[in-house]
């Protein structure tokens, strides 16, 4: 069953984690799926799946619901399913290392500590994976990243989901489906202005866990 593009956000699954920072790839590829008409209407594959056309192109967007450290065990047989190569696979989640509301696509590298990309590359037997992460920043005062990442975003932070970095997220992924990673990556990392006022430095440490 061919696909022109898988694109997967992560995150974890249940009511409780819904609007939780660990949830950002879920809210940015749900927004994606929204802006193209496209419905979560069934699971497959341990996901919820939602199927349509973006930018011309056969698509499918999933959100794994394994837990975000068993991520792997969803994509790995979506990829096997859908007969996709992983050069058309897009993973989009959350990373405590940017600042809050920075973009960064990248076409394959390690898992870097976040422990969703370590379980897809096992699965997935390669670090060649397009991937785009979504900054949620450091915990202010060096607090440990693994109970940040699961505390919802504060007010100020929503307004900027909702209004620019979810749009700024579904861009990015538009242009991943129709043109050349050199060229996305020069417009998706670009630094860009915004209005959000709780930035956090990046930090060199990495995330330290989440629900498995």
């Amino acid at each position: 069953m061919p696909i022109d593009a898988l694109i997967v956000g992560l995150g974890n699954p249940g009511k409780e984690y819904e609007r939780t920072r660990h949830n950002i790839g879920f809210m940015a590829v749900s927004a994606f799926a929204r802006r193209n008409d496209m419905r979560f209407s069934g699971k497959r594959m341990q996901a919820e799946i939602a199927t349509g056309h973006a930018e011309g192109l056969s698509v499918v967007v999933a959100r794994p619901q394994t837990f975000m450290n068993s991520s792997g065990t969803s994509v790995g047989q979506l990829v096997h399913w859908y007969k996709v190569p992983t050069r058309r696979v897009l993973i989009v989640y959350d990373e405590v290392d940017l600042p809050f509301g920075t973009l960064r696509l990248r076409p394959s590298g390690s898992a870097a500590g976040h422990k969703g990309i370590g379980s897809i590359i096992m699965a997935l037997g390669t670090q060649e994976i397009p991937r785009l992460r979504l900054g949620i920043g450091r915990p202010p005062g060096g607090g440990k990243a693994m109970g940040h990442v699961l505390k919802l975003f504060a007010p100020s932070e929503r307004a900027a989901l909702e209004k620019e970095i979810l749009p700024a997220a579904i861009e990015a992924i538009r242009l991943w489906l129709t043109e050349e990673m050199d060229e996305v990556m020069r417009v998706v990392n670009a630094p860009r202005e915004s209005s959000t006022t709780e930035q956090q430095p990046a930090a060199r440490s990495r995330q330290e866990g989440s629900p498995q």
